[in-house]
């Protein structure tokens, strides 16, 4: 929690002073207007004190930008503001200052919406955990603890760290950090996050992240960086900026030497607004990037948010990307006279004692069926064919066709299944009974994906270094444009620069070590949150959990900071084109022009605004009980960890 002594931060005190500055400059607008002074001649001299005062921030940015050689909208502002009150209009260098300094504490204030989604975000990981140490708990400060130690997580708590569930079962809300809107049941083996909300058992964690090296603290880090970050869209905007401000020079001179009149030639100057353009693109971006965060993925710098809005191919790895990543029964094809549950049954007798992933999937599909497993006699397994067991007294043989029949076993009567990962044929008492189809398949938003990928106009290329046959099966069934397969990571880093040679701009998706080349030659590298570390390091763009929706929220909400930001440049474009040509030619004052000058520029940052998160509102329930406190009355499958 925070202390009363900060209180008064030093953003409120910026905030205080900019409105002091702005009641002084009102006030001497109003003598002057009201003649509550008399001038020396032409020189106001309280006028002049007061500007100087009120002005002040405005003219030392104006001076260093001179001293960089540096042409700024301030410095701009700041040669209109001499000029008003050296051709003695004094009031109204008093109000173009007003103008200046209510938009820029609007501005400020808009700004400091993207600061303050930070804040809250810092207030909601814990600073205590509660650690497991030689059989009792100890509350310590997260700075002190290491990785590998066990963290005990109460029901209501915030989980401190990140990690790996050792005992208990519970349901988490994850909202905060994967943007997934049901709570997700936790058992022994799943992994949590640092600020998510435990909410009903109590759960024993390892540790395996600790403050910025949570999934958590990289959010947080990604929003900080935003504003830092410098895409190639927003150095365009500086050098826009700074083409107007010239541009607009350039014309009062002109206008000036055309007309001799003083105050068109002001009003020139005070009307170019490229203020709103620079301010409004890190604010668009800052905003595109705390979104992001909200949905459950981190962006690393603008460049790569930049990118994504650009893309028009999309390069998608297989395993662990739009599959699952780990095998599953998905076809029993039975001789006839023999049911599926004998099958499994059968074939899951053979595989008990074996750790490979094809067994694991048969005996998961046995546990499914609730089938009774008893243990083999006399079991013995041959490398690359199969194995033999008995039990009951009956010889059990479970392996490849192959295998099979070199043990002179017959397997023409039942039909093979097609482009499958893997077949385990079944024989029991010396007869065939089925075989079982077995691959690793697709995410179940896999195809959705794919397809709102094309919606958006991107082509879709799968490549992976699987076998050719099953590569075309899992793009087949998911639509994918392009498909190639047994392809070694240099063929898969090759294959990108091709597609990067024809002049396309590629995003690519993968989640493993064989990934990380083809990520890093990409325009932009997106890594699944169950990917290994180098391929998320590699990557611009990491997806915090594995739901391929987020990605395609993600592309649009890349492509909407992208329109947000050509909204503002055209926009700024056409305000001053017609500002200074209608200054110029004397239709404008120098009053109309500072009045137009701030409000397209609030204008162009508001509408850059539309990307930061909304708040939402916060029912009696989730105050008591923490975001989304109902947990599913059914354990969905595709929840499980």
């Amino acid at each position: 929690m925070r202390e009363a002594s900060d209180a008064m931060t030093p953003e409120r005190s910026i905030h205080l002073s900019g409105w002091v500055r702005i009641a002084l400059i009102a006030l001497g607008a109003l003598a002057t207007w009201l003649g509550l002074w008399k001038p020396a001649g032409k020189v106001d001299l309280w006028a002049i004190a007061i500007a100087l005062v009120g002005a002040w921030p405005i003219l030392r940015e104006a001076f260093s930008a001179l001293l960089a050689r540096k042409m700024t909208m301030e410095l701009s502002m700041s040669i209109a503001i001499v000029a008003a009150f050296a051709i003695g209009e004094s009031f109204t260098g008093l109000v173009i200052i007003l103008f200046v300094l209510v938009a820029e504490v609007l501005e400020y204030l808009t700004i400091g919406r993207g600061r303050t989604a930070i804040a809250n975000l810092l207030e909601l990981l814990p600073r205590q955990a509660t650690v497991v140490r030689g059989g009792e708990t100890v509350e310590l400060p997260i700075a002190r603890l290491s990785c590998g130690e066990v963290v005990l997580v109460r029901p209501g708590a915030r989980v401190p760290i990140d990690g790996k569930v050792v005992s208990g079962h519970s349901f988490v809300d994850q909202s905060a950090v994967t943007g997934e809107s049901i709570p997700v049941e936790k058992v022994q083996g799943g992994r949590v996050y640092a600020g998510t909300i435990n909410q009903s058992g109590t759960l024993q964690v390892e540790t395996s992240g600790i403050g910025p090296d949570t999934a958590f603290g990289k959010i947080i880090r990604a929003v900080e960086e935003a504003e830092k970050s410098r895409a190639p869209i927003q150095r365009t905007a500086d050098r826009l900026a700074g083409f107007l401000v010239y541009f607009a020079i350039g014309a009062a001179a002109v206008t000036f030497l055309a007309t001799g009149n003083m105050r068109s030639t002001i009003a020139v100057v005070i009307v170019a607004g490229a203020c709103g353009v620079a301010a409004g693109t890190p604010l668009a971006i800052l905003g595109a990037i705390g979104r992001a965060a909200r949905l459950g993925a981190i962006v690393k710098g603008g460049r790569h948010l930049e990118a994504l809005g650009r893309v028009d191919t999309i390069v998608l790895d297989k395993t662990g990307t739009l599959t699952l990543g780990r095998p599953e029964v998905v076809e029993i094809i039975a001789c006839s006279g023999v049911t599926a549950e004998s099958i499994v049954r059968t074939a899951a007798i053979a595989e008990r004692p074996s750790e490979h992933p094809v067994a694991r999937s048969i005996l998961d599909r046995a546990k499914l069926m609730r089938l009774e497993i008893p243990e083999a006699e006399a079991f013995q397994y041959s490398p690359g064919g199969g194995i033999t067991c008995r039990a009951f007294g009956e010889d059990i043989v479970v392996g490849s066709r192959t295998y099979l029949a070199d043990l002179g076993l017959e397997v023409t009567d039942c039909p093979a299944p097609a482009g499958h990962l893997s077949e385990v044929w079944v024989a029991s008492k010396g007869r065939v009974l089925g075989v079982i189809g077995i691959a690793d398949v697709p995410r179940l938003e896999a195809h959705a994906a794919v397809q709102s990928f094309k919606r958006l106009g991107l082509k879709t290329v799968l490549l992976t270094g699987d076998s050719s046959a099953v590569a075309a099966a899992i793009g087949k069934q998911l639509g994918v444009d392009d498909v190639r397969g047994e392809l070694l990571p240099d063929q898969k880093l090759a294959a990108v620069r091709v597609l990067a040679a024809t002049g396309r701009r590629v995003a690519v998706v993968g989640d493993g070590i064989n990934d990380a080349p083809a990520l890093m030659a990409a325009d932009v590298g997106i890594a699944m949150g169950s990917g290994t570390d180098i391929a998320q390091e590699s990557a611009g763009i990491l997806l915090l959990g594995d739901d391929l929706m987020v990605l395609v929220e993600m592309l649009r909400i890349a492509r909407r900071c992208r329109g947000i930001i050509m909204q503002n440049f055209y926009g700024t474009l056409l305000v001053d084109s017609l500002g200074i040509l209608f200054a110029a030619l004397g239709l404008l004052t120098p009053l109309w022009a500072a009045f137009i000058h701030v409000s397209s520029e609030l204008a162009f940052i508001l509408n850059s605004t539309r990307l930061l998160p909304r708040r939402r509102r916060v029912s009696d329930k989730e105050e008591e009980h923490g975001p989304r406190a109902i947990l599913p009355t059914k354990l969905n499958p595709a929840r499980l960890p």
